[in-house]
């Protein structure tokens, strides 16, 4: 489980005040007796443990998270859902726990560089599209767009429902990273 620097400064505010409570009390003997529990409960590891709940068990077990994966990664995998939901995705990719197999996802109509993002193409459809390699009747890998959800011309969108569409495409993005990351953990485990 990665521990972020504000957690840790928290952490250790706690601990100077539980140890500053102990000092005033006069209690010696007991100076550096410190129930763990009342240093670590806060709302990042109560809200880590609930927000896996709200993971579909399909959805954890594919991509093999639990309580104790990256909180912002949880986070992240969580309102990813919620868009799903909210875009009705499920209706051209109803296996949620199917969603990462696709190599990339992208977005017709809006653009996503750093020079145009969130920029509407004038006269172009909104798609959000899932790429997939396939082999063709040569077996050679070709590239294969998959239409996860159509929404009408880009100029007729409007700004909420575009980042909406926008931040759904981003969050599976950054899932897709987090699985890049372990991938090259297990490669750089077996050099050792």
């Amino acid at each position: 489980m990665g521990v972020s620097v504000e957690r840790l400064k928290s952490i250790n505010e706690k601990l100077k005040r539980k140890i500053e409570e102990k000092k005033n009390s006069n209690k010696e003997d007991n100076l550096f007796t410190i129930e763990i529990d009342s240093i670590t409960k806060d709302n990042s590891v109560s809200s880590s443990n609930s927000i896996i709940n709200e993971i579909p068990k399909d959805l954890a077990n594919e991509i093999e998270i639990d309580e104790h994966s990256d909180p912002v990664r949880l986070d992240n995998l969580v309102k990813m859902i919620a868009l799903y939901n909210e875009l009705e995705i499920a209706k051209k990719a109803p296996e949620l726990h199917k969603i990462f197999m696709y190599k990339a996802m992208n977005i017709s109509g809006v653009g996503l560089k750093e020079e145009d993002f969130g920029e509407i193409r004038e006269g172009k459809y909104v798609q959000i599209i899932a790429i997939t390699y396939e082999p063709d009747k040569n077996g050679k890998k070709r590239a294969k767009n998959i239409s996860l959800g159509y929404f009408g011309k880009a100029e007729t969108l409007e700004i909420p429902f575009k980042n909406k569409i926008i931040e759904f495409v981003l969050r599976w993005r950054y899932e897709k990273a987090f699985q890049n990351l372990k991938h090259y953990k297990v490669l750089l485990g077996r050099l050792s």
